[in-house]
């Protein structure tokens, strides 16, 4: 009898690996697991019908990781399962992404057996070099755990760690199932015990310590105000934020990446704020505040609108998941969360100033025009009059992601984009996981703008809606091209033009029923026409709309951020 036997017979309640992963994936929320079969992931996939998950299939391993990716960003966490080598490498833009902004996803990579491994066999998908750790390594850069499953009695161990390391640090973390690893036993009796997702807890002196010196520059600030930050969102500290800003009073902004994560409808919401690309009056009352309280900070270049910030750390308090800064002073291994709640318990009567007014109003030039031609200036307010409360709204770099800081959402509205990362394509895939999300969530509209050029990237994606009969809103902003990278560089080079598609008809080719419906929209006339449809506003199918705008127009603030970058590549 060998000693896996042994060990098996041991073992009380004796349960498969891939059947203890995939159960602890259903424990944390996840219903449906993205991805892309392969031979050595195959055996593994039998398993999710029993542990309660759904298998999605998309059309290739990137498209799988923006969709986990999107899914995460409405659920809280998501998972994806690719093949070794073709498959995992194919995702790994997508994961970067996530990585980039904390987004958490548990990527599953079936390998080769773990005898093969050790032997260096030359199998297909491997450098045919031996080499079968190469992969893991590439992963472990944009990963913040890594779980090799080669051995049944860590394995129970390095899963549990891996989700709470995932859902802790809110980044994506990557396992390894080799293929014998699959049928492993592992003890069962440990899931009858909930992986503990419970962040660490703060030292209490320290931590008292902190809220007193927060609590010290708050009162004896004269214009305070609150701008808060995607890790803000990531970090799940909307709670406390939401507390905060109910209790304080206080004008509370938000950046580019920060979309959604205040109630927008709220009294003290002042509108978005990104340096030279602010909301109108938003620049003045935040630079010239004495006290900024900035919680989640993620202050890159297009969520600056190219760094034109004017705040000083003088006058910053940051927060943050693992430190508190108090001007110059860091206070490290501090959550945020814990600081923000005793803030609110403890804050007195706070000097309020006046908050600039916001609201979805056309600008008076947008107003007056008799023009029919669909702008950038016109249609993000106007976006903002039709949608509804609990909206997952998705924007693609590009004129999306920065026309949409004009937009006043409803409250509950869940904002997506891939502000950092930027990697163009992201938003359709993303779209598909979100608008699964949704469904699991019932009662929650999926609404996607992304240009004609970027739909071209992942446009596949499309079918996989189709095939998980999801119901998404799906703007494609047709305006020749990309219009992002022009006003970058290239205004008409060759190489920032696309060739036209008729996108109306493009689900009928991936197999849409009866059930599909398509527009194409070119007047302002036509847009409220189709905002007022009943039909169009709540379907149980996929809507695409073709929305052409001007090739030259964009968003004010995507013309000063692409005049920072074209300088700064210079």
């Amino acid at each position: 009898m060998s000693s896996t036997d042994i060990a098996t017979q041991e073992l009380k309640n004796p349960v498969d690996v891939a059947e203890y992963l995939f159960r602890r994936l259903h424990e944390v929320g996840i219903r449906a697991v993205h991805g892309v079969p392969g031979d050595y992931n195959l055996s593994a996939l039998d398993y999710l019908p029993k542990c309660g998950l759904d298998w999605v299939g998309n059309c290739n391993e990137l498209n799988a990781g923006y969709a986990a990716d999107g899914y995460a960003r409405v659920k809280g966490i998501s998972a994806v399962i690719t093949t070794f080598g073709v498959g995992e490498l194919s995702a790994l833009n997508a994961i970067a992404g996530a990585y980039s902004e904390f987004v958490p996803v548990v990527h599953i990579v079936g390998q080769p057996t773990t005898q093969s491994q050790k032997d260096g066999m030359l199998l297909h998908h491997t450098l045919g070099n031996g080499d079968f750790d190469v992969f893991t390594k590439m992963s472990a850069g944009i990963s913040c755990y890594v779980a090799k499953l080669n051995d049944p009695h860590d394995a129970a161990t390095l899963i549990d760690s891996a989700i709470r390391e995932c859902w802790i640090r809110s980044r994506p973390v990557y396992v390894t199932l080799p293929t014998n690893m699959v049928y492993a036993k592992v003890n069962g009796d440990r899931l009858k015990t909930p992986i503990d997702l419970s962040s660490p807890k703060n030292d209490p002196e320290k931590e008292d310590y902190v809220v007193d010196v927060v609590l010290k520059y708050l009162h004896a600030a004269k214009n305070p105000v609150i701008l808060v930050d995607a890790c803000a969102i990531r970090h799940r500290a909307l709670e406390e934020v939401h507390d905060l800003v109910e209790a304080s009073g206080l004008p509370t902004f938000v950046t580019p990446m920060g979309k959604g994560a205040v109630n927008e409808s709220h009294k003290n919401f002042g509108g978005v704020y990104a340096g030279d690309g602010s909301n109108a009056g938003v620049r003045e009352v935040v630079e010239s505040s004495d006290l900024i309280l900035s919680i989640g900070a993620i202050k890159s270049d297009f969520n600056t609108a190219g760094f034109t910030y004017r705040i000083g750390q003088l006058k910053t308090i940051d927060f943050h998941s693992n430190y508190v800064r108090v001007r110059y002073s860091e206070y490290p291994d501090i959550n945020m969360r814990g600081v923000l709640r005793k803030v609110v318990q403890q804050m007195n009567k706070l000097n309020v100033t006046a908050i600039p007014p916001i609201n979805n109003a056309l600008p008076q030039s947008e107003k007056t025009s008799t023009d029919q031609t669909i702008t950038h200036a016109w249609l993000w307010p106007t976006v903002g009059q039709w949608l509804k409360e609990n909206d997952i709204v998705l924007t693609e770099t590009g004129t999306a992601n920065f026309g949409i800081w004009d937009t006043r959402f409803p409250a509950n509205v869940t904002a997506i984009s891939q502000v950092l990362w930027g990697s163009i394509g992201y938003a359709l895939g993303s779209c598909q996981g979100a608008a699964l999300a949704a469904k699991e969530l019932q009662n929650r509209r999926t609404i996607l703008f992304i240009g004609d050029g970027s739909l071209q990237l992942t446009v596949q994606e499309l079918s996989t809606m189709l095939r998980n009969k999801l119901n998404p809103i799906v703007f494609v902003i047709c305006n020749e091209g990309y219009t992002i990278e022009r006003y970058i560089h290239g205004w008409d080079a060759t190489y920032n033009d696309i060739q036209p598609w008729d996108h109306v008809n493009i689900p009928k080719v991936f197999g849409a029923t009866d059930g599909y419906k398509g527009y194409r929209i070119k007047t302002r006339d036509e847009v409220h026409k189709l905002f007022a449809e009943p039909s169009f506003n709540e379907s149980d199918s996929l809507r695409l709309v073709e929305l052409y705008m001007p090739r030259d127009d964009a968003p004010a603030a995507l013309k000063l951020t692409a005049d920072a970058a074209a300088a700064r590549n210079k």
